[in-house]
């Protein structure tokens, strides 16, 4: 029987359920949702559902859904198939890239019963996977009522939501009590979720698995010779604010500044801003090309960053020079032997640069005088910067051994 708070949850979202296509709509004029793809989001199938068993995999955004890439090609068999649902126009995208042959992607439906429902007798999913912190109620409890297995890997909460969760203790334990496997990604998200009654397994970070991210050999050396002898210093994945930080720091150095915003759809009025700071720009998106004459290049594209990577002296990872961000992954550049620097604001993967800290694999940069300085010494000193790219490497490819021991416990789950 469900406790209260969880029964009047599904009593009011049943209510405001009539409120959700006009609202998506809204969204969609915005820009925030894929217009062709609304009745998905109501829990209405955009593709047949395969005989035999299926797996459903879900992410709600970008890092979630690619941090399960990985899971995903290990799990991958004939006669099995994989749905991978997300929550953002941008997740989609990429997934229809690099999602493995046969799987197939959806948006996830609204936590509201009937586009639960819908979804759910649908699909009909033997194990359900949900990465980091998606609890939403309807879903969870309907798929375990349908008799799926549950697991959450790479579990994360913060602080904020564990306080929240507690204030709704029969609701916090009968939600993950539903989980099978629960496998947290830190020793914070451990405590806090044991506080909140739930046995857990032992921790796994997904964003620290994977392959290097892909990237086109042609247009590599395209780039490459557009580039010339120059070099580059990569601004990856920034928010506002943090690109006039880096470009003031690379400032004088010579090497090529290459921007690419966490937000593509940011690059007409990134570039408009970097030009104020009188600065040659030419944007990838609009076809722009990349001269001698260029300092700063927007590379504002989706599923390029792999190409990026491969083309930088130095990257310097954004989401951490402005505050309430927390940082991005630094194990997609040290996958490929890039030296990194970043801000001082990391906490999203603090246990992951406080080992790479540790193991000189990335450097720390209180504020922008300090990123000068250590983007000059990188640039100009030869043997550091090849020094902390082969450390940055090798923890990366140490990370590899946790799949393995991911899927071990996982397997019980598995449908036959």
């Amino acid at each position: 029987m469900r406790p209260l708070s969880l029964a009047l949850y599904a009593a009011a979202t049943g209510l405001a359920e009539p409120l959700a296509p006009g609202i998506l709509r809204r969204r969609a004029a915005r820009g925030k949702e894929d217009p062709a793809r609304l009745a998905e989001r109501l829990g209405r199938a955009g593709a047949p559902r395969p005989p035999g068993p299926l797996i459903w995999l879900h992410g709600v955004s970008v890092g979630e859904s690619l941090s399960l890439l990985p899971l995903a090609e290990a799990l991958a068999r004939p006669g099995l198939t994989l749905l991978v649902t997300s929550g953002t126009r941008t997740s989609a995208e990429l997934l229809a890239r690099r999602l493995p042959p046969g799987a197939i992607h959806q948006y996830a439906p609204v936590d509201a019963p009937g586009a639960v429902r819908r979804f759910l007798d649908h699909w009909k999913p033997d194990l359900g996977v949900q990465v980091e912190s998606e609890l939403w109620p309807n879903l969870i409890l309907g798929a375990k009522a349908r008799g799926a297995k549950l697991a959450l890997v790479s579990a994360r909460m913060t602080q904020a939501s564990a306080d929240g969760w507690a204030r709704a203790p029969g609701a916090a334990r009968a939600l993950l009590s539903a989980f099978d496997l629960i496998l947290p990604q830190d020793a914070e998200t451990q405590a806090r979720l044991q506080g909140l009654g739930a046995a857990v397994g032992p921790r796994l970070n997904l964003k620290n698995l994977g392959s290097p991210l892909p990237a086109d050999p042609a247009e590599l050396e395209r780039l490459k010779a557009a580039i010339g002898a120059r070099q580059v210093v990569l601004a990856a994945s920034t928010h506002p604010g943090e690109e006039e930080i880096i470009a003031r720091a690379a400032a004088g150095s010579g090497a090529l500044l290459i921007v690419a915003p966490r937000h593509p759809d940011r690059g007409e009025a990134l570039a408009a801003q970097l030009r104020q700071m009188g600065l040659s720009i030419a944007r990838r998106a609009a076809g722009e090309p990349l001269t001698c004459a260029t300092d700063a290049y927007v590379a504002d594209t989706l599923g390029e960053m792999g190409l990026l990577f491969r083309v930088c002296d130095v990257a310097v990872m954004g989401g951490s020079f402005v505050p309430g961000i927390g940082g991005h992954n630094p194990l997609e550049p040290a996958r490929l032997g890039v030296p990194i620097l970043t801000g001082p604001d990391v906490f999203n993967a603090a246990a992951t640069y406080d080992e790479m800290f540790e193991r000189v694999a990335a450097i720390r940069c209180a504020d922008e005088a300090a990123l000068a300085r250590d983007l000059r010494g990188l640039l100009t000193e030869p043997l550091i910067a090849p020094r902390i790219g082969r450390a940055a490497l090798a923890y990366a490819e140490r990370q590899g051994a946790a799949l393995g021991q991911a899927l071990a416990l996982l397997k019980p789950l598995l449908p036959a």
